[in-house]
């Protein structure tokens, strides 16, 4: 068995990939959660530790949803929403694993309203995170009626800011898939964007053959197909 410092090396070098969005190969996450759950708890010190393998955790867990080791996914979910808890009971402003126990709990006993406090949370500890609002401004907008009027004006300024930073790609999808019940809404609240990151959001509406307006930007007519 590896020494604990290695281990914790590995976890460590793990969680960083998995929170850039890297894809591992098959059974690396999977076999560090399972020594992970063998290690006795007073082995986790250090905050950033318990929130390395509370990410690994939710890895493991997303994996199982996929299909890598269904058999087990209620174990996966169970331990990824233990660890998440652990590490926010460290660090209850960390917005990003807020989102995951959001995910987690309605991915291990389907959805309750009573589950949107954790996305509540998430958007209270930080509402502006460009990287965090990738995953969480389309979980938010799937359920966007259900929403609180304050809640509500977050998301809507976190697409708004998705169109700013230029993530164009991802809030295109965001509008045209779950956003599009909201997309007045949507489309409105990019007034206030700088113009060059809505004509860029607008032609890249255009180039999926999506008529919608987009404030202060009028395309030619040509470049709808």
């Amino acid at each position: 068995m590896l020494p604990s410092f290695w281990t914790d090396l590995q976890v460590s070098s793990v969680a960083t990939h998995i929170l850039i969005g890297e894809q591992l190969k098959p059974g690396i996450v999977e076999s560090i959660a399972v020594r992970m759950d063998a290690d006795s708890p007073s082995s986790l010190p250090y905050p950033s530790l318990v929130r390395a393998r509370a990410l690994i955790a939710f890895r493991s867990a997303e994996e199982g949803l996929q299909g890598k080791g269904s058999q087990d996914l209620e174990r996966r979910l169970s331990a990824a929403e233990n660890k998440l808890k652990s590490s926010l009971m460290l660090d209850p402003a960390d917005a990003f694993l807020w989102l995951l126990l959001y995910w987690v709990k309605n991915e291990r006993d389907g959805f309750d309203a009573g589950n949107i406090r954790y996305l509540e949370q998430s958007y209270a500890a930080g509402p502006y995170e460009g990287w965090i609002a990738l995953r969480r401004n389309r979980l938010a907008l799937a359920i966007f009626p259900l929403l609180g009027e304050q809640l509500q004006q977050k998301v809507v300024a976190e697409f708004a800011g998705m169109v700013e930073s230029d993530f164009t790609d991802d809030a295109a999808r965001n509008l045209t898939g779950v956003g599009w019940p909201q997309r007045d809404r949507l489309l409105a609240s990019l007034g206030g964007v700088r113009l060059v990151a809505r004509e860029t959001f607008a032609k890249r509406l255009a180039y999926d053959g999506v008529k919608a307006t987009v404030p202060g930007v009028d395309l030619p007519e040509r470049m709808w197909r």
